[in-house]
């Protein structure tokens, strides 16, 4: 029976969602639950991965066991043993056919920023902090460069594998204000690795007067590896929201969901 299931997880004390062997991930400690379960090794297929630290309120995963278990049932088993910083949201028999990361359509980010004097110490885990204003109107507009089909070499760590392409496409990028809390919230169909925390590092650069927006122009265009006028914005603040298994969904409109 294959299963489908929605993972929210406080990635703080963890390596990131990938397996390692020096370090813990969230997917060793998904196996060994679901090991204990099955009553024997379970593998684990992630819709992506996600760095030391960054959290996630919408991680989708698929694994296959041989002893069925309603989805109800398989929520409570594997809630009940997993530490309380990884919750499975919902579960459901997934199609023979169903691929976490290759039947996915797109996927939503949300970075959050807190921009004040004192950063409070019960956001100290989630949100980043930044003591300078910020210019909100500048970094909408550069924001909104980001929007279409473009090589994101510029705005990519290196990840010591191969890569096909660095062609990724942004279907929508905005950034939410309430009070002093920022809320940078970007879907596209994939993100190289550290893309979404390059580009709010750098939308932060021009936020504070350090770029202009049309810099992000520039540098689409140049298609070079990141240097450091790239920074990258720290993980705490990085959630994966949602991902996507219709191309409709990833065109909705995010202020809402």
């Amino acid at each position: 029976m294959k299963y489908k299931v929605v993972i929210a997880y406080d990635g703080t004390d963890f390596s990131g969602w990938q397996y390692q062997d020096n370090a813990v991930g969230i997917q060793q400690v998904v196996e060994d639950v679901l090991a204990y379960l099955e009553g024997a090794p379970v593998r684990v297929y992630g819709s992506s991965r996600t760095d030391a630290g960054v959290h996630a309120k919408g991680f989708v995963a698929h694994f296959t066991i041989t002893k069925p278990i309603p989805p109800k049932n398989l929520v409570r088993a594997m809630n009940s043993r997993l530490p309380e910083s990884v919750r499975v949201l919902k579960a459901a028999c997934a199609a023979a056919d169903f691929d976490a990361r290759l039947s996915a359509k797109g996927k939503e980010y949300r970075y959050q920023l807190y921009q004040a004097d004192i950063m409070p110490p019960h956001l100290v885990p989630y949100w980043t902090f930044c003591h300078r204003p910020l210019d909100l109107a500048a970094m909408r507009k550069a924001a909104s460069y980001f929007v279409g089909r473009h090589d994101f070499v510029s705005f990519a760590a290196n990840p010591n594998r191969a890569l096909e392409t660095t062609v990724r496409t942004v279907f929508s990028f905005d950034i939410a204000k309430s009070g002093r809390k920022y809320v940078f919230r970007v879907r596209g169909d994939g993100f190289l690795y550290k893309q979404v925390r390059s580009m709010v590092g750098f939308l932060i650069s021009v936020g504070k007067g350090n770029e202009k927006p049309e810099a992000v122009l520039e540098l689409l265009k140049a298609a070079t590896p990141r240097t450091a006028r790239v920074e990258t914005a720290p993980p705490r603040g990085l959630f994966l929201w949602k991902v996507f298994y219709k191309d409709t969904q990833c065109y909705t409109n995010s202020r809402h969901t």
